[in-house]
Order: structure tokens, then sequence, then C-alpha cells
């Protein structure tokens, strides 16, 4: 039975990407715009952009402004809670990566927040 909705070539549709109407690009579900200055973050250390770095540093933000530091099973929760999931171990290796390029520190109540060079990038986006 024909289905409007399905590709005729033969292909199957994309899942998990969808259209970005305001680039007309396709970007993954759930990635919100306001990632874009993460990713130059991301850039200016030199580092690659990945889902998870995208989500561990959008947490962090996210704490930071309602006033609230995150540990390692303080991030995890918060994406766990956001339906990404992540092993707790993915979490830290991320966070310790982050910190050992500067992105981060790791503060003395063991939580993480953004370095104030990368606070800088992120604000004068």
């Amino acid at each position: 039975m024909y289905n409007p909705q399905l590709p005729t070539d033969g292909s199957q549709a994309k899942h998990g990407a969808s259209m970005n109407t305001h680039t007309g690009d396709f970007t993954p579900r759930g990635e919100r715009p306001g990632n874009e200055r993460i990713r130059v973050l991301l850039k200016s250390f030199g580092l690659r952009t990945s889902l998870i770095r995208l989500k561990v540093i959008d947490a962090l933000l996210v704490a930071a402004q309602s006033n609230r530091r995150l540990g390692v099973r303080g991030v995890h929760s918060q994406l766990l809670d956001l339906d990404v999931p992540l092993s707790f171990l993915s979490v830290r290796e991320v966070l310790k990566r982050l910190c050992a390029e500067g992105v981060i520190t790791f503060n003395a109540d063991k939580s993480y927040s953004l370095h104030p060079q990368a606070a800088a990038v992120l604000n004068n986006e």
C-alpha cells in the first residue's frame, strides 16, 4: 500500500534527524540550537564535538544558571532525567578529559564548573 511519508526510491527513511527550519539542514533530534556556542567552545580548545561532550557541558551550564554545583553523580543524574542514556563511567571520563583540556575545573567540593577562560569564550558568542 502506498504511504506518502515513505521514500518511493526503495531506501529507508532516516530516523533520528529532523529538519532544522531556521538553517535548512538536518540536525540530530533533541539537540538545541544553543549547542552551537558549545561547539565553538570545544573547537576553541582543540576538541572535537561529540554528543556526550555537548550534553555534559550543557548540564553544567544549566546547573550554574540555577546556582547549583554538580559532581559526577549529579551530571549523570541530570542526563538520565533528560533521557540521555550514558553510563556513569562515560560521564566521569568526559569530565576528566574536559578538566585535562582546561574547559572545566574540578572544585574543592568535588563539583565541576566551567573554567573562567571557557566562560569567556561562551560569553563572546
